[in-house]
């Protein structure tokens, strides 16, 4: 087993493209990393450069002890699964698995008792003499990962390897990944660009945006307490109602569009950094999940007309529009601030047994708890926590 390090690792096309701007990374001994962003932020090629199939332009990369900057991939001791599977068609199950022990002319004996190990782990003891194209894409995506493992390496990169299943299989092949890497204890570094994925499966997650990790937590930091507002924006499902509003005086109103919201007095104590913002502009957020209907005498609300609603069985999607101006946390690809939007749509996400329906045309208060308000500085874009 082993760390991979990368400190201030930058990677630029002779093109002059900037892909990496100044990476710093550290994932521990038996630690499953996520890298997750939108397409173009990078993710893939920090992870070719771990694998050393992207030179680095500058900046270090350690797996344990050793420096890798110069090192082959071959010689780096890491098994890397992609997206499209790669297997031999012509080849059979035991060979696919076995083939890179054969090129490193390991005896037969050996290849056969790893082999045996991986498909007996993997679940394809059955399948070991048929060919890839008998398979299903789950049995196909598990022949490489057990060609990956029986490699025995120090560390697993894994590029988007669900991204060609459907919807079924990718739920049940996260929890079998999970579950292999939680028993081999082998550090690994996982990309993909479903944040469902990402929030499921890592210890921790590192979101990337325009070639730089904006935060690197464990999952439910990234949800409850965002670093800035394209994190905020990107990371839950549906994504956080972002709106620009005013904060009154000591933090005990909110404008929101026409409407003006009282906010309890114990808000600024528990934020002090809101106090810097008051008789201002603020960008501020709620979570979907955690908004409710109805109004609540302890809890600080708003009126929107109802949209649309979306039926989940046991949750609703409820959409609904009010004038206040919503705000995207979509960024460009150099960064640029986010757009303003004219339409004030947002989304509730509640729960549907015992409610009554709510109808399109409606207007009705949507309440949310004090502390699970998010506020964003519009300039610097960061979360106001302290």
């Amino acid at each position: 087993m082993a760390t991979i390090s990368l400190e201030a690792v930058h990677k630029t096309y002779p093109n002059g493209f900037e892909a990496i701007k100044g990476i710093d990374l550290f994932v521990s001994e038996g630690e499953f990393m996520v890298l997750v962003g939108p397409s173009g932020c990078g993710k893939t090629t920090l992870l070719r450069m771990v694998a050393g199939l992207e030179e680095i332009s500058s900046g270090v990369l350690r797996i344990g002890d050793t420096v890798m900057n110069e090192v082959a991939p071959k010689d780096r001791d890491i098994a890397m699964v992609f997206q499209n599977y790669a297997l031999y068609p012509h080849m059979t199950v035991a060979q696919n698995i076995g083939f890179a022990l054969k090129l490193r002319r390991m005896p037969r004996p050996e290849i056969r008792r790893r082999v045996e190990q991986a498909a007996a782990l993997m679940g394809l003891t059955e399948f070991l003499q048929q060919r890839p194209g008998q398979l299903s894409g789950g049995q196909r995506q598990r022949v490489a990962m057990g060609r990956a493992l029986v490699r025995e390496p120090v560390a697993f990169l894994m590029d988007e390897p669900l991204s060609n299943l459907d919807a079924r299989l990718r739920v049940q092949m996260r929890a079998e990944i999970s579950r292999l890497q939680r028993r081999l204890g082998v550090a690994t570094i996982y990309v993909t660009h479903d944040q469902t994925e990402a929030m499921t499966m890592g210890d921790r997650v590192a979101v990337l945006r325009a070639g730089t990790v904006r935060q690197c937590d464990v999952p439910q930091q990234l949800f409850d307490r965002p670093a800035d507002l394209f994190v905020g924006g990107f990371i839950g499902s549906p994504a956080m109602n972002l709106y620009r509003a005013g904060l009154g005086s000591g933090a005990r109103t909110l404008r929101l569009g026409s409407q003006t919201i009282d906010l309890p007095d114990s808000l600024v104590r528990v934020r002090p950094g809101l106090a810097d913002h008051c008789d201002a502009e603020v960008i501020v957020g709620f979570r979907p999940e955690y908004l409710r209907i109805g109004g609540e005498a302890d809890k600080p609300g708003f009126i929107a007309e109802i949209d649309i609603i979306e039926p989940l069985g046991s949750e609703l999607l409820v959409h609904f529009s009010l004038d206040a101006v919503r705000v995207t946390s979509e960024e460009g690809e150099t960064g640029e601030p986010p757009a303003l939007g004219s339409a004030g749509f947002g989304i509730a996400k509640v729960p549907a047994p015992g409610m009554t329906m709510p109808r399109p045309g409606e207007r009705l208060p949507f309440v949310f708890p004090p502390d699970q308000i998010h506020f964003f500085d519009p300039e610097s874009h960061l979360a106001i926590w302290q």
